[in-house]
């Protein structure tokens, strides 16, 4: 006697064939999952409009996924870390504290150069406008004798 159980039926080997299709593209990343969706529309559109249904009912795309490649970047908690290194830890935690030091510097200097531009100009905006007034005046002048 056999059981289902020994013998998968064939919408459960379908499943589970979708099920590595779906992880597959899951370590992939949005991006194939997106060159899939292209390509479903492209050739069968059918399959095309029930696969953007799927992504749009899982929203599968827009999920968190741990095995991407720019996860170690996208948070400032992998650097604060320990690597086990006690004294690597120290020399990262001196080289970030650094740069930050060296980054409020430098966005203060950026602020004082476009404080002293905005100075300047505004200081030309206003000899300009005196020059006219004189030469309004002076003008104005030289018509009422007229």
């Amino acid at each position: 006697m056999t059981t289902t159980a020994q013998h998968p039926t064939a919408a459960g080997s379908a499943m589970r064939w979708l099920d590595g299709i779906t992880a597959w593209l899951d370590r992939r990343g949005t991006l194939a999952w997106v060159a899939l969706l292209v390509v479903s529309f492209a050739t069968i559109w059918p399959i095309g409009l029930a696969l953007l249904g799927y992504l749009i009912w899982s929203k599968r795309p827009m999920r968190d996924h741990s095995t991407c490649r720019t996860a170690p970047f996208a948070s400032r908690m992998t650097a604060s870390r320990s690597s086990g290194n006690t004294a690597f830890d120290a020399y990262r935690d001196e080289t970030l504290r650094r740069l930050q030091d060296e980054q409020a510097s430098f966005e203060q200097f950026l602020e004082r150069l476009r404080a002293a531009k905005d100075k300047a100009e505004f200081d030309q905006f206003m000899s300009e406008r005196s020059e006219n007034r004189r030469k309004d005046a002076e003008e104005t002048g030289e018509t009422g004798e007229r």
